[in-house]
């Protein structure tokens, strides 16, 4: 399936899983009842059943925005989404045909996911927005107290070269590794390219094709004589041997970035939007609360301390 990448929304993986994701979400999303609104264009109508444009419109723009804005741009997204909806109603219709919707269980599960559907709707016109009216003192008190979140530490980025030691109670091993990063360490001081002697000479496989490039790290996240010698360097200046459990290393800073705080101007969009959060799941939980209340309510967890039944591998159908 072709798509337009330099729009920077989906790659062909992640194409493929919407998918599927669209076939999972068609069935609750777009199965509509009998009749179309009143003036709508119809898109499509199967027997009974019809959709009309607005409602299809209505559906897409409630997907998840990268899903909604893969769908909007891809023709042939939109007419598998159509597709899908045609597909499972007749589909639908079929089971009902069969009776499979007086169906116990079918029945149960229905209810299932009408109640899920009903609680999403009640918290999106009662709940979601409950923080809309959150003020820019609220915003700043936030902020002043929680200045930890906004900050970065003192960072370096380092190249380094490994000889690695396996045998750690060896004399002799230990000895050969430190005058092989002696041997190496002339050379750089030479003027040999550090990211060149790393493909050459590290031990770490882990970084010695990228030329011993370790990235940025703050403190607490290297060995501690590592740590040490890093970040005890000047911007270009090479280690001598640094000894750790590992062998020996000669490390090269490559950058330092301060430590830092985001000022408020930065961050204030993502304030609000946390603190929008907060208030949507207070006014959720004194809802619920409100709710338990009103609404008799009778939870056995003793239950869930019992061994379930393992599930048939031939599932409900009884196939074998």
């Amino acid at each position: 399936m072709e798509y337009p990448q330099r729009r920077g929304l989906l790659s062909p993986a992640a194409l493929a899983g919407l998918v599927v994701v669209l076939s999972l979400m068609a069935a609750p999303v777009l199965a509509k009842g009998k009749g179309a609104k009143a003036g709508g264009e119809i898109l499509a109508k199967v027997g009974p059943y019809t959709l009309t444009l607005e409602e299809f419109n209505q559906q897409v723009n409630s997907l998840p925005p990268q899903m909604k804005v893969a769908v909007l741009h891809n023709p042939k997204l939109k007419k598998m989404f159509l597709d899908r909806w045609v597909q499972l109603t007749l589909l639908g219709m079929k089971a009902r045909e069969m009776g499979l919707d007086k169906d116990p269980d079918v029945k149960r599960r229905i209810s299932n996911l009408e109640n899920t559907l009903l609680a999403q709707e009640l918290y999106r016109r009662k709940i979601k927005g409950q923080g809309s009216g959150i003020s820019d003192k609220e915003i700043e008190a936030y902020y002043r107290a929680h200045k930890s979140e906004f900050s970065s530490p003192e960072m370096v980025r380092a190249r380094h070269i490994l000889i690695r030691v396996k045998d750690s109670k060896s004399k002799k091993e230990w000895a050969d590794a430190r005058k092989k990063a002696m041997e190496i360490k002339a050379k750089l001081d030479k003027g040999a390219d550090f990211a060149e002697m790393a493909r050459k000479y590290s031990q770490d496989p882990g970084s010695r094709e990228r030329g011993g490039d370790l990235g940025y790290f703050s403190r607490g996240k290297m060995i501690k004589p590592f740590e040490e010698a890093a970040f005890s360097l000047k911007k270009g200046e090479i280690s001598g041997p640094v000894k750790t459990p590992f062998g020996y290393h000669l490390i090269e800073l490559e950058d330092r970035k301060p430590a830092s705080v985001k000022g408020l101007d930065q961050v204030k969009e993502q304030v609000r939007q946390k603190l929008l959060k907060e208030k949507e799941q207070e006014a959720l939980q004194e809802m619920i609360a409100r709710l338990r209340k009103q609404y008799k309510v009778e939870v056995n967890e003793k239950l869930l301390e019992e061994p379930g039944e393992a599930p048939s591998p031939h599932g409900h159908m009884g196939m074998r």
